[in-house]
């Protein structure tokens, strides 16, 4: 697949991916204050259904993507030290698979029945600044250099 398909459905998945983090973190938690806790506890299940619906197949396709760019970078990633661009790509794919790992364990809390409150707020937080993280590196990979 070429260069410019990867990085269009890169790009597309990750606006998808990180949009709904947002959603969730910002949007929602100013929303909670106004709502009763029932109501709140409702609209958070119903867009938590949403989210373990359609996020697996964002997530395939940002990740398979990511791994396709990745390997057009792989002479870079063999030696991560020797150049900014390098550096920066080996974190936000480290940043990245930390992400994945939040991914996983969310789902199977939700299955176990212990994703909720806190937690899964502190969960949304946590992916929250590593996908802030992830687009400030995928910009400077381009544009850091020394």
């Amino acid at each position: 697949m070429s260069y410019g398909v990867l990085l269009a459905l890169h790009l597309l998945a990750a606006i998808a991916f990180v949009g709904t983090v947002f959603f969730e973190v910002v949007m929602l938690e100013g929303v909670r204050k106004h709502l009763p806790q029932e109501t709140m506890r409702a609209v958070e299940r119903a867009i938590g259904d949403r989210a373990t619906a359609v996020m697996p197949w964002v997530l395939l396709t940002l990740y398979a993507a990511g791994i396709g760019l990745a390997w057009q970078h792989r002479a870079a990633l063999t030696q991560p030290l020797a150049s900014s661009f390098g550096l920066l790509l080996t974190l936000k794919i480290a940043l990245a698979l930390s992400v994945f790992g939040h991914f996983a364990t969310a789902m199977l809390w939700r299955r176990r029945g212990v994703l909720g409150g806190l937690r899964s707020r502190r969960l949304h937080l946590s992916v929250f600044c590593h996908v802030l993280a992830i687009v400030l590196l995928a910009k400077a990979m381009f544009y850091l250099q020394w």
